[in-house]
C-alpha cells in the first residue's frame, strides 16, 4: 500500500508538470501532445486501480473505472487544464478499438456448439434475464425523466440486459462450481444473454438512428434491424468457419514471422467493418469473429511461432494496452458534480434495484429440481464491461439534437455498473458455498 501510495504521488506530479501539454497546438492539425498524456495517466491509472482491487478480491474492472472518474475529474481538484482529456479525438478512437478487441477475446473464449449444448434452461433464463431488467429500466428511466424522448427509456433498459460472464466465470472457477448445475446454466444463459443483448443494441440504436435523421418510426423498421443481426450471426456461424479456415490457408503460405497476429488482427476487424456496413455495432462483428475462429483454422501459421502461442496469447499484450482504456475513459466521463444532484442519486439507486430485482426473475426459468435458483439469479446480476459498452454508444446518438444518454444518466449507469459488479462476488461465494451447490 506504501508502494501504492507513492505510485499516486508520482501519478500527480506528472499531471501537474504536463498542464501546458493540453494548450499545445501542433501547426499541421494534429496534437499528439493531450494524446500521449492522456495515454500516461489511463495506462498508470488503470493497472494501479486495477491491482488495488485484486488485491481487495475485486474484479480488476472496477479500479479501472475508478481510475477513469479520478482522472475526469482532476478539475475538481484545482488541475482545470486536465479537463479536457476525456474530449480527445485520439483517445476515443483507441478505446473504440479496445473495446472491439475485448469482445472479440470474448468470442474466442466461448464457441458454437457450447451456445447450441446449453439446454432449455439456460434459454429460459437468458430470454427472461434480457426481457424484466429492460421493462424496469424504462419504467425508471419513465419515472425520473418525463421530459426524455421514448427511444432514450428504452435505451436506459438496454443498458440492463447484458450479463458480464467474464466476472461470474471467474467466481464459480474459484469456488470450483463450473461444472455444477448451476454453474453450467449461469454460464450457457450469460453466452446466450451477450448475445440477445447486442440484438436488442442494435434493434434500440437503430430505431434511435432513424429518428435523429428525422425519419418517421416504421414497425418494420424494427423486423428489418433484428433480421440484419440475426442473420449476420447465422451467416457469421455458417459461412465464417469456412472464411477463416481458407482465410488462414491462404495467409499460410506466407513465410513471415508474425503473420498469425496479423491475420487474426485482420480478421476481427474486418467482421466488425461488415457489420458497422450492414448497420450493426461493430462490437457485433467482432464478437461473430472470436466466435467463429477455430485454432484448427491456424494451426499451421502457429507452428512459426518458436514458443507455439495461439491467438488469445498473441492478442494478450495488446488488450492490456487498449482494453483498459475503454474502461478508463467510460470513467472519465463521469462527471462527480451531477451526483449532488438528489435525482440523479436517486435514479442511480433505482437503477441499481432494478438491476438486480431484474435478474432475479431469471431463477423461475430453471427447470431441473433440487437447483439454487436464486444463486442462478445472483449470478446473473454483474452489468460490467457490457452495461458500459451500452452507455458509451448511448452518449454518441442523440435525438432532435439532444443525447440519449446525458451526463446524469451515463453517471447513474456507470454507478449501477460498478455497484452490480462489486457485489455479485461474494453475494455468490455466499450463496454458492452456503447452499452447498453440488457438481455435477
Amino acid at each position: 500500500m506504501r508502494m501504492l501510495g507513492l505510485a499516486l504521488c508520482s501519478l500527480a506530479a506528472f499531471a501537474v508538470s504536463a498542464l501546458p501539454a493540453l494548450a499545445a497546438t501542433d501547426s499541421r492539425g494534429v496534437d499528439m501532445l493531450p494524446i500521449l498524456e492522456g495515454l500516461v495517466l489511463m495506462l498508470v491509472g488503470a493497472k494501479l486501480g486495477g491491482a488495488l482491487f485484486v488485491r481487495l478480491g475485486q474484479s480488476p474492472v472496477l479500479g479501472e473505472l475508478l481510475a477513469g472518474v479520478a482522472i475526469g475529474n482532476l478539475g475538481l481538484v484545482g488541475l482545470h487544464g486536465l479537463d479536457g482529456l476525456r474530449r480527445v479525438e485520439g483517445l476515443d478512437i483507441l478505446a473504440q478499438i479496445g473495446v472491439l478487441f475485448l469482445l472479440y477475446e470474448v468470442g474466442l473464449q466461448s464457441n458454437v456448439r457450447q451456445m447450441l449444448a446449453v439446454g432449455a434452461s439456460s434459454t429460459i433464463v437468458a430470454l427472461l434475464g434480457v426481457i424484466a431488467p429492460m421493462v424496469l429500466g424504462y419504467f425508471c428511466s419513465r419515472w425520473f425523466f418525463p421530459a426524455h424522448n421514448v427511444l432514450t427509456h428504452w435505451f436506459v433498459g438496454a443498458t440492463l440486459c447484458a450479463t458480464s460472464v467474464g466476472i461470474t466465470a471467474r467466481v464459480l472457477a474459484d469456488l470450483q462450481k463450473t461444472t455444477s448445475t448451476e454453474g453450467r446454466i449461469i454460464l450457457g444463459a450469460a453466452v446466450i444473454d451477450d448475445v440477445l443483448g447486442l440484438i436488442v443494441l442494435a434493434v434500440v440504436s437503430g430505431i434511435i438512428g432513424a429518428a435523429g435523421h428525422g425519419r418517421r418510426f416504421d414497425p418494420l423498421a424494427v423486423v428489418g434491424i433484428l433480421a440484419k443481426a440475426v442473420g449476420f450471426l447465422a451467416a457469421a456461424v455458417v459461412l465464417g468457419q469456412w472464411v477463416s479456415k481458407h482465410v488462414f490457408r491462404v495467409a499460410g503460405m506466407i513465410a513471415a514471422q508474425g503473420t498469425l497476429l496479423s491475420i487474426a488482427l485482420a480478421f476481427c476487424l474486418a467482421l466488425a467493418f461488415v457489420a458497422g456496413r450492414l448497420g450493426l455495432a461493430p462490437i457485433v462483428g467482432a464478437f461473430a469473429a472470436g466466435l467463429i475462429l477455430d485454432e484448427a483454422h491456424y494451426r499451421t501459421l502457429q507452428t512459426r511461432d518458436p514458443e507455439q502461442r495461439d491467438v488469445p496469447e498473441l492478442l494478450e499484450p495488446i488488450a492490456a494496452f487498449l482494453v483498459p482504456l475503454f474502461f478508463v475513459l467510460m470513467g472519465m466521463r463521469v462527471d462527480l458534480r451531477v451526483f449532488g444532484k438528489p435525482a440523479v442519486l436517486g435514479f442511480a439507486a433505482a437503477l441499481t434495484a432494478a438491476a438486480v430485482a431484474g435478474k432475479q426473475v431469471c431463477g423461475l426459468g430453471v427447470l431441473e429440481k433440487n437447483t439454487d435458483r436464486i444463486g442462478v439469479g445472483l449470478g446473473m446480476i454483474p452489468r460490467g464491461e457490457v452495461g458500459l459498452i451500452f452507455a458509451g454508444i448511448g452518449a454518441t446518438l442523440s435525438i432532435a439534437g439532444e443525447r440519449v444518454v446525458d451526463d446524469a444518466v451515463f453517471s447513474a449507469v456507470v454507478m449501477m455498473v460498478a455497484l452490480t459488479t462489486l457485489m455479485t462476488p461474494p453475494l455468490l461465494v455466499w450463496r454458492m458455498r452456503g447452499a452447498g451447490v453440488r457438481p455435477a
